[in-house]
């Protein structure tokens, strides 16, 4: 190596005084106490211990409810299964941000900060995008029961799943590249850090960013909203919306609409407003920017939530898990299933729940040997086919 190279990388003039590159890097570090108030790490370090036994702990009940005791599953059924797979997996990464905001710093190296991170992305995206598939189905089941009815099959359901987890997945790598979170002084020496702003925002993040918030955030708010207008319309016009066998579609969406309101909003929102500030594409005039930079923690925290709020979409919009669980805790008598012995348990549990929760795809099975157009089906059959499309 020449001098002048030895120079570029070791060597950094300040004024009329030279010191050694790994001490003026030292030097030109940010003080921790200005990057990360001890106050939120508190605050977030409680809402993450919160967080990871209840998602783990509801996920994985989930799980097994329905591959013990809901098989076959619907196609609503398969969406969300592989929703609480994604919740199940990043509940199980939250100990890694439990223990960086106990101890305020990171000693397990690059690789594991990117990936925790990146399984903050993939379960955040991953949620969006399988809510967005559960709306579509009620939305054709509901307003379109003939026109796509070919599209609610278990097969679709489950290439469309593989196709969500291979965007999601892929899509991730990038954000993980780019994710190196800047050190910080703590008295004289340096703190290692995770799950903090980027490094820079200049080159290639802030437009991976501005990509991902589009195809996995506005895209899928946008068909969630329009989806479910038209089906609580359908079901307004045609005065069904009070029948008990729709009120769970109703809750379902109603459970959606909320989780996105709730949790994915404001995090994406203050995540674009933060993206603008660092790359400079708008002004920092009022010196926002730290502000923005703990609200943005918070808002990711808030996000994480979903991973136990979405158990509230099986439970109240599904009603064999309902009986199911019903039956677990001993309270199944007044749920219809009769068990006459514990060798008949599961095949009893198996027979009411499934019955009652795929007889929209036996229906369809029957229904695709008729060659019955749209235009000739009257208001009569159509009524007929939404009050058998069942979640």
């Amino acid at each position: 190596m020449s001098l002048s190279t030895t120079s570029q990388v070791f060597i950094v003039t300040n004024g009329s005084n030279a010191s050694l590159g790994s001490c003026n890097n030292q030097s030109t570090l940010d003080n921790c106490s200005d990057q990360s108030v001890m106050s939120s790490h508190t605050l977030l370090l409680v809402g993450y211990s919160l967080l990871m036994p209840v998602g783990v702990i509801l996920n994985g009940m989930s799980l097994f409810v329905f591959f013990r005791w809901l098989r076959p599953l619907t196609v609503v059924g398969i969406f969300m299964c592989n929703l609480a797979l994604s919740d199940l997996l990043f509940s199980l990464s939250l100990p890694f941000r439990i223990f960086y905001y106990a101890e305020h710093q990171w000693p397990f190296g690059v690789f594991l900060c990117r990936f925790s991170g990146s399984m903050f992305h993939i379960n955040m995206y991953g949620s969006c995008l399988f809510l967005l598939c559960i709306n579509v189905d009620r939305y054709f089941a509901i307003v379109h029961p003939l026109r796509f009815r070919h599209f609610r099959r278990r097969k679709v359901a489950r290439l469309t799943c593989l196709a969500v987890w291979f965007v999601i997945v892929s899509g991730s790598v990038p954000a993980a590249i780019v994710h190196t979170s800047s050190d910080c002084m703590n008295g004289d020496k340096v703190v290692h850090r995770c799950f903090e702003a980027f490094l820079s925002w200049h080159g290639t993040v802030f437009p991976l960013m501005l990509v991902a918030e589009v195809i996995g955030f506005l895209l899928p708010l946008g068909a969630v909203l329009y989806s479910s207008c038209h089906v609580f319309w359908e079901l307004c016009r045609d005065q069904i919306g009070g029948r008990r066998r729709h009120k769970k579609t109703i809750r379902l969406l109603i459970v959606n609409l909320g989780i996105f309101i709730f949790c994915f909003v404001p995090y994406n929102t203050v995540l674009v407003a933060y993206g603008l500030l660092r790359a400079k594409v708008i002004v920092d005039h009022f010196s926002v920017l730290p502000v923005m930079k703990q609200t943005l923690s918070v808002t990711v925290l808030l996000a994480s939530t979903n991973c136990a709020l979405d158990p509230m979409i099986y439970y109240f919009s599904t009603d064999g898990f309902q009986n199911t669980l019903r039956h677990l805790s001993g309270k199944g008598r007044d749920s219809g299933v009769v068990v006459s012995s514990s060798k008949n348990t599961q095949n009893t549990l198996v027979s009411t729940n499934a019955n009652s929760s795929i007889d929209t795809e036996k229906k369809d099975m029957k229904e695709g040997t008729c060659t019955i157009r749209e235009r000739e089906v009257n208001g009569k059959e159509r009524k007929r086919l939404i009050e058998e499309s069942e979640i």
